[in-house]
């Protein structure tokens, strides 16, 4: 719940003093069976509804009187707390939906009850209070259940009552969280909804400003019931929605405004806060705002976003490593609960960008075997999917890359003709799959051209394989015009760095080569939190200077070993460099090893990495001590064994030399 315990608190503490004076007669209504729920309200003194007490009470108190709300709001509330799945939710609807209407029938009076009269509004107080917990969870129930409609009809089923405090179920931020999350459905789909994203996000932002309105409102009636600056509170979960909104739409200023003023108030966003610095390219601040949230986030069973975004920064630091951690961690730590397939995905995303593509495809797996419930979050089983199948794709293009990398001379093996033809189908299958699920998404305009969004679940970098191998003139039109009307000073250098990609698509190397320059020398460029950018933009100048100036392509691939080693085995560029052996080295392995397409070198002048190998003998194997440094004289490859079974064993070895693969424990 997102109210904290003051409101309970005060209100006990003022009521401690004139409750004696509140007697049955001030209810001026026959309260049914009222000696058994006297006797009910007596045991539930000091009970918890979240404990693991509250089922066993449940049942007694639905012994005592099964038509009494108390006992099914107990039992919903444990089976709430309890639910991982569908039908988890499902079951707790059935109490929960009982105790509501249980709850309306007994004491409409009392639920219907308005006053500036603190002694007055003391008996319908707890009812009202209790109504609002019970329609917060049910609402929740059917959100998680993705039954949007339902949800609707209880959040103006309670705004009927017109309570003069919301409590926990603050219905206008509701009503606008059903439809932001919505938002991309029409009339046709959800009666609430209008038929197009602009329309029901404008809609899902009058219902905020109606909250605002009536917590004015209800100010003159509070006035002489609850403290000074009571509502203070009840703004700030307003604030909260108008800022993802305004995120959503790019209205930076506007959002930065509702987070300060979260934050001033000792509620702040971490998760979104942070994800909204990521749509400013304030990759800083989000990173520090991610790791925050744990601290402050709640215990249930959900997607935790930090994570999942957290292990894409890790991506754009060039430390996809820790990615692997992360998520490998929350996999662990969480088990098969919702957010264990997104998890995954995460976990497939780092092992790719670690150059790790045979491990990627094992958790793609996965996540698509896996059904994902998508509580507690906009994100839903389209970005779900969406992110899934753009990184099937990009395993196909490095699964491809890699048998070229493995092996310089592939054409002359014929098995290898007809594993590139197969993957080649399949890599042709999969763009076909996604480009239609692309063209059938109405948000692509605000998520995937925009390359940063709120809503984005992917890496900037992945967009471009999603449309590399598509209707270039096309897309280079439409980053041009990000570049010229989207005022995100810190994202400029990123639709930059497509148009310069799509002109060397055109074989438009001088232009290329020129923006791709620019970035460089771009002063909002962050060299700790963009290496990922300055990696593609290092390997793009490659690409324009291959065969047209030998040093120059020399410089940019040795600054992106440098910055990036891991991406060089799949960007069919040849690395520089220069074998040290010590010990006695299985001829069979290294010939392996100068297969791969890699450029080995003795000439000094080309300023090649230096590869140091020491070989030694373990009973009938060889054991190899290597160490890599790139051509500036810092450790590329820290010192590290591996251990040599058979001359194939050159082909997983050659991916060390790049950063890749875990470190063989001594």
């Amino acid at each position: 719940m997102r109210r904290t315990s003051i409101i309970n608190s005060l209100l006990i503490l003022c009521l401690q003093l004139i409750v004696t004076s509140v007697n049955a007669q001030s209810l001026s209504f026959t309260v049914p069976n009222a000696a058994k729920r006297y006797e009910i309200d007596a045991k539930r003194i000091g009970v918890d509804m979240n404990s693991e007490d509250a089922l066993p009470r449940s049942r007694e108190f639905k012994r005592i009187d099964s038509s009494y709300y108390v006992g099914w709001m107990f039992e919903g509330v444990y089976k709430y707390n309890h639910a991982a799945d569908y039908l988890g939710f499902k079951n707790a609807t059935i109490p929960l939906e009982k105790a509501l209407r249980y709850l309306e029938h007994d004491y409409k009076k009392l639920l219907a009850t308005r006053s500036t009269d603190l002694i007055q509004y003391y008996p319908a107080y707890r009812f009202q209070l209790e109504y609002s917990i019970i329609a917060s969870y049910l609402v929740f129930c059917y959100n998680n259940m993705d039954e949007p409609e339902k949800s609707y009809a209880l959040l103006h089923r309670v705004r009927k009552w017109n309570f003069q405090r919301d409590y926990y179920m603050d219905v206008y931020n509701h009503l606008a969280w059903i439809v932001h999350r919505n938002r991309f459905y029409t009339h046709a789909k959800y009666s609430f909804l209008k038929n197009s994203i602009d329309e029901n996000e404008q809609l899902a932002n009058s219902y905020l400003n109606k909250g605002l309105q009536k917590i004015e409102r209800d100010k003159k009636v509070n006035a002489r019931i609850f403290p000074p600056g009571y509502e203070k509170t009840d703004l700030l979960s307003v604030y909260h929605y108008k800022a993802l909104i305004h995120s959503y739409a790019f209205h930076t200023d506007s959002s930065q405004y509702y987070y300060d003023a979260l934050a001033k108030g000792g509620q702040p966003a971490h998760n979104n806060y942070a994800t909204f610095k990521v749509t400013c390219g304030d990759f800083r601040t989000a990173e520090k705002e991610y790791t925050e949230e744990p601290s402050h986030g709640g215990l249930d069973k959900r997607l935790q976003e930090w994570a999942y975004y957290l292990s894409i920064l890790n991506i754009y630091k060039g430390y996809p490593k820790a990615g692997v951690e992360l998520s490998k961690g929350m996999i662990q730590a969480n088990g098969s609960t919702p957010g264990f397939g997104w998890y995954n995905i995460a976990q497939a995303r780092c092992r790719l960008y670690d150059g790790e593509n045979n491990e990627t495809l094992n958790y793609i797996n996965k996540a698509a075997e896996f059904k994902e419930l998508h509580i507690g979050t906009t994100l839903g089983q389209t970005h779900y999917d969406f992110s899934l199948q753009l990184l099937k794709l990009q395993q196909k293009m490095n699964a491809l890359e890699a048998i070229q990398f493995e092996c310089k001379n592939w054409w002359q093996h014929p098995t290898l003709w007809w594993k590139m033809a197969k993957l080649e189908l399949e890599k042709w299958s999969q763009q076909f799959l996604l480009i239609n699920l692309f063209s059938q998404n109405p948000e692509r305009d605000r998520v995937i051209y925009k390359l940063f969004s709120t809503e984005s679940t992917v890496a900037w970098d992945e967009v471009w394989f999603l449309i590399k191998d598509f209707s270039t003139g096309f897309f280079l039109q439409k980053f041009q015009s990000e570049l010229k009307n989207d005022d995100r000073k810190n994202i400029s250098k990123y639709f930059k760095f497509f148009v310069a990609k799509l002109y060397i698509e055109k074989r438009n190397y001088a232009e290329a080569n020129r923006l791709l320059n620019e970035i460089l020398l771009d002063k909002t460029l962050d060299a700790e939190y963009e290496k990922l950018l300055i990696a593609r933009t290092l390997e793009a100048l490659a690409v324009c200077l291959k065969g047209a100036n030998t040093i120059a392509y020399n410089d940019r691939m040795a600054k992106l070993y440098k910055f990036y080693p891991q991406l060089i085995p799949f960007s069919g560029l040849k690395m520089n460099m220069q074998l040290l052996t010590q010990g006695k080295a299985p001829q069979s392995f290294l010939e392996k090893l100068k297969e791969c397409n890699i450029n080995w070198v003795n000439n000094a002048t080309t300023k090649p990495a230096k590869v140091y190998l020491q070989f030694s003998a373990v009973g009938h194997k060889t054991k190899v001590t290597y160490q890599v440094f790139d051509t500036f004289g810092g450790t590329a490859v820290k010192e590290q064994t591996f251990l040599i079974k058979q001359p194939d064993d050159a082909i997983p070895f050659a991916y060390r030399l790049f950063n890749i693969g875990e470190e063989v424990k001594k």
